[in-house]
């Protein structure tokens, strides 16, 4: 279903009040995690990070940062896993790392609910089919969020997100806001092992 007409409008302004209201209700939760951060890894407290929106629009998202700056003998940086901290680990099992990205959600270039925003340079390698994912707002949670979340390939976790393209309505969206909130609490699916995140997204073989 297209995202237009009344229910579109009614969409963002649940998006613009739930993100208002989400930011005061957390601000506690927000301060402490900022505190905690800036403790034991130093600044800066929050990562951006450039990712595609709404029709291939490039915007900067918005993180608590969860991985320290550490780079091998060679100068590279070391991989993921070596370089989450265990208080990093924390804050994406609990999702409070996407706290701030209710910030995106007051600007208009989130919504609480839509395919996740990925990588700018993952848009060429995209197939027309997965590419319609752009067609909507991307969220801060979406459909393969709760069917799998990173615990899924890409090629599952794109065709989900075409999948909720064509079925959107607000009540669908309620029903993936419940969900999440299951998920989070169950901490399910946030990554393919204890100190991976996802592989990077090189397109269909």
């Amino acid at each position: 279903m297209r995202q237009t007409g009344w229910q579109l409008t009614l969409k963002r302004a649940i998006d613009r009040l739930a993100g208002a209201a989400g930011l005061i209700a957390a601000s506690p939760v927000l301060a402490a995690t900022a505190l905690a951060i800036r403790a034991t890894m130093g600044a800066p407290v929050l990562f951006t990070q450039p990712r595609t929106g709404h029709r291939g629009r490039t915007f900067e998202i918005l993180k608590f940062r969860t991985m320290r700056d550490a780079v091998g003998p060679d100068g590279r940086p070391l991989p993921d896993g070596a370089r989450l901290t265990p208080l990093g680990r924390f804050l994406r099992s609990t999702s409070l790392d996407e706290l701030p990205q209710l910030v995106n959600v007051l600007r208009g270039e989130l919504s609480l609910v839509g395919p996740r925003p990925l990588l700018p340079r993952y848009v060429p390698r995209y197939t027309p089919e997965q590419r319609r994912r752009l067609d909507v707002l991307p969220g801060m949670t979406g459909w393969a969020q709760i069917n799998g979340r990173n615990a899924v390939d890409w090629p599952t976790k794109l065709r989900l997100d075409v999948w909720y393209v064509d079925h959107w309505s607000l009540w669908l969206d309620l029903e993936i806001l419940g969900l999440t909130a299951i998920r989070v609490l169950q901490r399910t699916g946030v990554a393919r092992s204890a100190t991976e995140t996802m592989p990077e997204f090189m397109g269909e073989s």
